[in-house]
């Protein structure tokens, strides 16, 4: 029997350890990025981070591409790869334009065709970081991070549009944004407050609510890292 399955699944099933040892690398060098420790602009060597992070070349590879395809990193032929830039103010406005013309409508929406079990998602999600954390190190707030890019994206999916979902889904805004800074208690604490009204307006059923709570949170965040940019 146990022959049986190794013969039918043989090279269809990726060996734990490897996966374990890739996220790993994964977030280890994604942390180096998102806490400045490799700059904008620094050239990313393959060999120099497996040496780095005492593991072969293989799973460093494999991170490094993912990295590219969520925009922290660029690669150019016979330069290899290197740290994307940091969004500047301009960027981070056009960024913002963006979202303002979908998100508001994908809330309102949401609420349109809000179910029960629909309503349970969002509150399990604001449950599931309960207040922001202080830290300012890319290890202490990646968990709300990753709420954040799971909040909207879960807002986008409710309004039953693919198309917009996917659309967010490329700009990787959540990662480009939190890379500029986080402050706990002065954009921390806010865009959980934030997230907890749209999250009412829509489990209510109220579109007008739910597009004016995203148009809010929206525009207060977009303020928020413009003034972060400006000092």
């Amino acid at each position: 029997m146990a022959g049986d399955l190794e013969s039918r699944l043989k090279g269809r099933v990726q060996a734990a350890r490897r996966s374990v040892l890739t996220e790993d690398v994964y977030e280890r060098v994604k942390s180096l990025i998102m806490n400045g420790d490799l700059e904008a602009g620094a050239r990313v060597n393959i060999y120099a981070v497996a040496r780095l992070l005492d593991v072969s070349q293989t799973p460093v590879r494999e991170v490094l591409s993912a990295l590219e395809s969520e925009g922290l990193l660029t690669k150019e032929a016979l330069r290899g790869y290197s740290v994307a830039p940091l969004l500047s103010s301009d960027e981070v406005a056009d960024l913002y334009q963006l979202r303002l013309l979908l998100e508001p409508w994908a809330a309102g929406r949401a609420a349109e065709r809000v179910t029960p079990a629909a309503a349970e998602r969002l509150r399990a999600e604001l449950a599931g970081v309960p207040q922001a954390p202080e830290g300012t190190r890319y290890e202490d707030y990646h968990g709300i991070a990753a709420h954040d890019a799971r909040f909207h994206d879960l807002i986008a999916e409710l309004s039953g549009s693919q198309a917009l979902r996917e659309s967010l889904r490329r700009t990787h805004c959540h990662l480009h944004l939190f890379r500029i800074e986080y402050e706990g208690r002065r954009s921390g604490e806010p865009t959980l407050a934030e997230h907890a009204r749209i999250a009412e307006a829509v489990a209510a059923g109220g579109a007008q609510e739910s597009e004016a709570a995203m148009r809010a949170h929206l525009t207060a965040a977009r303020d928020r890292f413009l003034r972060i940019g400006s000092t």
